[in-house]
């Protein structure tokens, strides 16, 4: 791979990432509730951060050359990032509306505030 294309392809997935974690960061103040940050954090989670890290795969590779052990390693890291990232959205909403937290009353829909039918609400 010539530097010119390694140079490119860092900057493309590492500002692209960059740039998703930023305009998530920022986003988040802009929102009213807890669970609309977390939402709007999601994805800058799920990709900015995989994009960041293929970045530094790609660094690495112009630089010292293939290695197994380091594409494993970056395989493992985008994996984890993706799984960490959707069941700790997931556990956060959650804990958010359980725990009584107020919701925007623009959040829509509100499916998590009802409960499912059959099954009592638990604070009366």
């Amino acid at each position: 791979m010539s530097d010119t294309v390694a140079t490119v392809l860092v900057g493309i997935f590492g500002i692209t990432g960059s740039l998703l974690m930023l305009a998530s960061a920022l986003a988040m103040f802009r929102v009213k509730d807890a669970l609309s940050r977390i939402n709007v954090f999601s994805p800058a989670t799920g990709l900015g951060m995989p994009l960041i890290v293929i970045a530094a795969y790609i660094h690495t590779l112009h630089t010292e050359g293939f290695r197994v052990m380091t594409l494993f390693i970056a395989l493992i890291a985008i994996l984890c990032l993706i799984i960490v990232s959707s069941v700790a959205s997931n556990t956060l909403s959650r804990a958010s509306v359980l725990s009584g937290q107020p919701i925007y009353r623009k959040t829509s829909p509100n499916r998590l505030a009802q409960p499912p039918e059959g099954i009592e609400d638990p604070a009366p």
